[in-house]
C-alpha cells in the first residue's frame, strides 16, 4: 500500500522539521511549505491525503488558506496548529472545516495520534446509512453533502459528516460526547476535551439551518449528550 502523503504548513522551521521527521519516521510521505501560498499550491494541485495547517504564517492567514481549500477539495482532511491563547482562531478554524487542532506547544506523540484518527476515517467508506433525513433535506452520506428542498447544497468536513452519519444512524438515542468522542474521533474520551464535540455540534447545526436556541434536529440531552431527533431517518 502506497504511504499516505501529509503536506506540513508552518513557517517555524524548527517545528517543521520536528514534525517532517516524526511523520517520516512513521512511514508518511511528507511535503512542507513554511508560508501560505507555497501551502495552497500544493494542496490545491498534488494529491495530498491530510494537510498539518499553522494558522499563523508570514505571508497570510491561515484561515484563509483553510477557505481556500475548503472550495477546491471539501474533504481534504485538515488538522490546524494553533497557540495556546488562540482560541477564537481554533474556533474559526473548526467553523470553516478543519477536522481536529492541536495546540502548541504539543507532544509528537498526540499530534501522531491525531493524524492517524483523522486519516483512519478518510479511508473508510461507510458502511452503514447511505442517506440521513432531516426536516428541510436529506444528507448524502457518501458524497459528505447535505441536499436541501429547495435545491441547495452543502458540503460536509469528514468529521461533521462522521458525526452526522453516527447520530443519523443512532436517531431518537441520546449519545453522550464520550461515545461519540471515542466513535467518531476514534479516540480515548478521556485524551480530548468534550468541547470539541460541541463545537461539531454547533457547526452542524449552522449547516442543517437548525435553529440553535430550539433545534429540531440535533438535540441536547442535559445530562447525556447529543440526540438526532428524527427516529428511522438514517437509510
Amino acid at each position: 500500500m502506497a504511504a499516505r502523503r501529509v503536506l506540513v504548513v508552518e513557517d517555524d522551521s524548527a517545528i517543521r522539521r520536528g514534525i517532517v521527521d516524526a511523520l517520516r519516521f512513521e512511514g508518511y510521505e511528507v511535503l512542507e511549505a513554511g508560508v501560505r501560498e507555497e501551502g495552497q499550491r500544493i494542496a490545491e494541485r498534488t494529491p495530498v491525503d491530510l494537510v498539518l495547517l499553522d494558522l499563523v504564517l508570514p505571508d497570510g492567514d491561515g484561515l484563509d488558506l483553510l477557505k481556500a481549500v475548503r472550495k477546491s477539495r471539501p474533504t481534504l482532511p485538515v488538522i490546524i496548529l494553533t497557540a495556546r491563547g488562540q482560541e477564537e482562531d481554533r474556533v474559526m478554524g473548526l467553523k470553516l472545516g478543519a477536522d481536529d487542532y492541536v495546540v502548541k506547544p504539543f507532544s509528537v506523540r498526540e499530534l501522531l495520534a491525531r493524524a492517524g484518527a483523522v486519516l483512519r476515517r478518510s479511508a473508510e467508506r461507510p458502511t452503514g446509512a447511505a442517506h440521513v433525513e432531516f426536516p428541510g433535506g436529506h444528507f448524502v452520506v457518501e458524497r459528505r453533502e447535505l441536499t436541501f428542498d429547495d435545491g441547495s447544497r452543502m458540503d460536509l468536513s469528514e468529521r461533521e459528516a462522521e458525526a452526522l452519519r453516527y447520530l443519523g444512524e443512532n436517531a431518537g438515542r441520546a449519545i453522550s460526547r464520550e461515545e461519540l468522542l471515542e466513535r467518531v474521533w476514534h479516540l480515548p474520551a478521556r485524551s480530548v476535551q468534550t468541547r470539541t464535540v460541541d463545537m461539531t455540534m454547533a457547526r452542524l447545526r449552522e449547516k442543517l439551518r437548525d435553529d440553535s436556541t430550539e433545534p429540531r434536529v440535533i438535540l441536547t440531552v442535559r445530562g447525556k449528550g447529543y440526540m438526532f431527533s428524527a427516529p428511522g431517518s438514517a437509510r
